[in-house]
């Protein structure tokens, strides 16, 4: 709970300090969401080591040679819509891989809530890169994700998650507000 808040936090205010925040808090989600048979959560966690560690590196060397840190910018509607249609594909393809994991692997118990696993995943997975690559919609992913993994955590009866997930949608709101002020600063 500490380190999800302080990675989002740092994250809001475009500080570097959001990826060791994020490394932590996704090396202590390991444990949990595989007790909890939430395997998109476990596989999603893997990618967000991965894409922590690039966004702490892309952060740091990614900037243009006038610039002090990595612009935030916007996607163009082209782009977005890209990221839209893969999201629902992702959902749609991964969802179904969760309801039948336990046929493939027999020693697994069955995903216990396979399709909203996948929604969060796949939304999850896009968001991520998007913060990472410092594109203002990355809040709005990070809005529904955080909609629906509350739900899906307070089902569980993963209540610290749940009230995580609770806090991170006015974490979501705030980001996105602070960060159009940031365009609006380097436009400037």
């Amino acid at each position: 709970l500490i380190f999800g808040l302080l990675a989002v936090y740092y994250l809001i205010k475009e500080d570097i300090l959001t990826w060791p925040a994020g490394i932590t808090y996704v090396l202590l989600s390991f444990v949990i969401f595989w007790q909890q048979q939430l395997y998109g959560d476990f596989l999603l966690h893997i990618f967000f080591l991965v894409l922590n560690i690039y966004g702490w590196y892309h952060w740091k060397y990614g900037k243009p040679r006038d610039e002090s840190k990595v612009p935030v910018t916007w996607m163009t509607l082209k782009r977005n819509a890209f990221f839209v249609i893969i999201s629902f594909v992702g959902i749609f393809l991964f969802g179904y891989f969760l309801s039948s994991v336990h046929l493939i692997f027999p020693n697994l118990k069955p995903a216990s809530v396979p399709y909203w696993d996948a929604a969060t995943t796949s939304l999850s997975v896009i968001g991520m890169w998007l913060t990472a690559r410092k594109h203002i919609e990355n809040w709005i992913y990070w809005f529904v994700v955080d909609v629906l993994a509350a739900g899906i955590y307070f089902y569980k009866g993963i209540h610290f998650y749940a009230l995580l997930y609770f806090i991170y949608i006015g974490l979501a709101i705030a980001g996105f507000i602070e960060w159009k002020k940031i365009i609006r600063q380097q436009q400037v």
